[in-house]
């Protein structure tokens, strides 16, 4: 009966000692798998960082290269389309994967986040592709807005040539003016020309200045050189000054085919513009989602930091069912040395054979349980032969179970490291960017204030020229009453000289008479001297005829004498009428270049108030661009506070995420220390 009892003790034994085995062969076939896919997602991770890292950095290169391409800074296209292709391919890759690399697509837990960067990758590009698209059209346009540049200073200074010649030979001041707003236009094309390279909300409206001012300037020059009734300019005759339009001419119309080259291709120009406005607005957005991305990359981290601990524990099982299994098979042995006690006398030979057979296994696996995984137990035809050969294949498999988990926690420590080192200079990186970014902001403000007070500035300037249109109105009105009075002192002074003429004319009839008057008295005096003569030979019959002749002959003398006063008062009077009618004449033609004169006056101040409310009119504008660049830099500065914040934000996941890599590679150093007492053959 307790033969019997100890050969059921025996099978119920052998059974469990197969489920053991069993059970440690399936436990050490997970335990490796486990660590097999824990280290190849961990590979994986670090490769998925180092795309996203380079992913942050190429949405900043391409936003910043896309905006100087965009302004016509030609080695900035190289670096833009090698940006964009080196960013598509990281995209690529993480969609993916690269099947050459043995690099596997991003997990299905981070899809709905990676497919979000997709949509905003391929917005964003778009963007980048129009202005690559378009280099060549930047390219000539840059070519020409700086051949443009540099003709402008000899245009100036020909121009500036024309008027002071025309100011030295004193030209009529409406040629003059003409001469000057020249000076005006040219400025105004350097200007705008350069503002349609430059981009913003303006370059539409500076090359439409641009066309128009260069059309009228060449209309102008032509006008000066042949003369224009339809725009009221006069040709211009002194030759000095005609050589220098010539020349003006000649240097403009060889700029007229860069002009219109410009004008040709600027509708492209804005549209390369736009297009790096919204690579500029879309860089954020990509920004925010590389690192929604790379939240999600953690939160899978995270989540198969579970399978490390599973492997841990199938670990930790292994090693307690090969305990169980030593203890299991020596149990089995005494089982079965009691359960041949009776029979000992008659197997005796075989049960000592059978006894040093498990004494020497139980000898070698003395030291198996003491960690040492260098023994080997011998395999005989004995009852632990198969048991010996099952123990050294569990040994074997717990070798290089042991061998995998060294590997895998310093291969697991190294990358932890090395993350953790990327990580610590991201975050450096970080650091010094919020700096740079902090001293952008504070320079911007500046430059808001700086715009603010141009702003106040022109405003003054607007009320200054406003008053300048004022006095210039009211010094035209002054000359218009000044010449108004000079038609009235003119119409005077006519209608004296008339009078005066009709005087002389009287003169000349009173010295007719006086003439004929004189004409009598002589006759008078002859018949006189006639009638004494008679009134002699009469004797003293004739004395009293004679006494009456020497009065008529008194009277005579006497009406001769006055006439001649009256003819040299007469003579004197015509004189004096004369020099009085010339004087007239002459103060008439002064009083009419008077009034010329002061009509120019007149149009002159009128082109000075046309040209002080363009002026004011230039100011006003001036204010307005400068307040609106005022509150631009405002929002710049604000975009540029949030830009900090986000900085420091990404700075303290960096560090939160060293901090996290290095408790990883703490862990991966835990484990190896755990499996330390095990000794490995050399």
């Amino acid at each position: 009966m307790k033969a019997q009892s100890q050969e059921m003790f025996a099978g119920a034994t052998g059974r469990g000692l197969f489920a053991v085995i069993g059970l440690l062969i399936i436990a050490f076939v997970a335990t490796v798998v486990t660590y097999y896919t824990s280290l190849k997602d961990t590979a994986y991770d670090k490769e998925y960082a180092q795309l996203l890292a380079d992913q942050q950095v190429l949405s900043q290169e391409i936003a910043k290269n896309a905006a100087q391409s965009a302004r016509g800074e030609l080695r900035s296209f190289p670096l833009l389309k090698q940006s964009r292709d080196q960013f598509a391919e990281k995209i690529k890759q993480q969609v993916e994967g690269d099947p050459a690399k043995d690099f596997a697509p991003s997990p299905i837990d981070v899809q709905v986040e990676l497919n979000a960067l997709q949509d905003s990758w391929n917005s964003y590009r778009e963007g980048t592709d129009a202005i690559l698209g378009r280099q060549d059209s930047v390219a000539s346009t840059r070519q020409y807005i700086q051949t443009i540049n540099e003709r402008i200073p000899t245009l100036l200074a020909l121009s500036d040539e024309v008027v002071t010649t025309l100011t030295k030979q004193g030209s009529a001041p409406d040629q003059i003016y003409i001469a000057t707003r020249q000076l005006m236009l040219i400025q105004r094309i350097a200007n705008n020309v350069n503002r349609v390279l430059e981009g913003g909300e303006n370059a539409e409206m500076a090359a439409d200045r641009f066309g128009r001012d260069a059309a009228l300037f060449g209309r102008v020059v032509k006008a000066m050189i042949n003369g224009n009734r339809n725009l009221g300019i006069e040709k211009v005759t002194d030759a000095s000054a005609a050589a220098k339009l010539k020349e003006v001419e000649a240097l403009f119309k060889d700029m007229s085919v860069n002009v219109g080259a410009i004008l040709e291709r600027s509708p492209e120009m804005f549209q390369v513009s736009n297009a790096a406005d919204d690579v500029l607005r879309l860089s954020d957005e990509v920004l925010q989602k590389i690192l929604t991305l790379s939240a999600a990359y953690d939160r899978a981290v995270d989540a198969r930091l579970l399978t490390s601990d599973v492997a841990n524990g199938l670990g930790v099982v292994v090693f307690v069912l090969l305990i169980v299994l030593g203890y299991l098979l020596r149990r089995d042995s005494q089982v079965r040395l009691a359960s041949t006690e009776a029979q000992r006398v008659q197997i005796e030979e075989a049960n000592q054979r059978n006894e040093q057979a498990i004494l020497r296994l139980l000898d070698e696996m003395g030291d198996l349980a003491d960690g040492d995984l260098t023994v080997t137990a011998t395999v005989t035809e004995d009852i632990t032969g198969a048991i010996a050969d099952s123990i050294n294949y569990a040994i074997d498999a717990l070798r290089q179970l042991v061998r995998a988990i060294n590997d895998t926690t310093e291969q697991v420590s190294s990358a932890a490291q090395q993350t953790q080192s990327t990580a610590m200079h991201l975050a450096e990186a970080s650091d010094h960017q919020a700096q740079q970014i902090t001293a952008a902001s504070t320079a911007i403000n500046q430059m808001a204030q700086s715009i603010e007070g141009v702003s106040k500035n022109a405003a003054d300037l607007v009320d200054e020229a406003n008053k300048s249109v004022s006095i210039a109105v009211k010094g035209s009105e002054a000359v218009q009453k000044t010449i108004n009075g000079m038609d009235t002192i003119r119409e005077q002074i006519q209608e004296t000289s008339k009078r005066i003429k009709r005087l002389g004319e009287s003169s000349q009839e009173i010295g007719d008479i006086v003439e004929l008057i004189n004409d009598i008295a002589e006759q008078t005096n002859i018949l006189a001297l006639n009638a004494a003569i008679q009134a002699a030979m009469a004797g003293e019959a004739g004395r009293g005829f004679a006494v009456v002749a020497d009065e008529v002959q008194r009277l005579a003398e006497r009406s001769s004498d006055a006439t001649g006063q009256i003819e040299a008062l007469v003579k004197t009077i015509q004189s004096d009428t004369n020099e009085a009618v010339a004087s007239m004449e002459q103060s008439t033609s002064n009083v009419v270049a008077g009034a010329q004169l002061a009509q120019n006056a007149g149009e002159s101040l009128e082109e000075i108030e046309n040209v002080s409310k363009q002026l004011s009119e230039l100011i006003q504008r001036i204010s307005d661009s400068a307040s609106q660049q005022a509150t631009n830099a405002t929002n710049i500065s604000d975009t540029m506070n949030v830009i900090q914040e986000i900085t420091t934000q990404t700075s303290a996941g960096t560090n939160e995420t060293a901090a996290s890599v290095g408790n990883l590679a703490e862990l991966a150093n835990e484990l190896r220390r755990s499996v330390a007492g095990f000794k490995l053959p050399a």
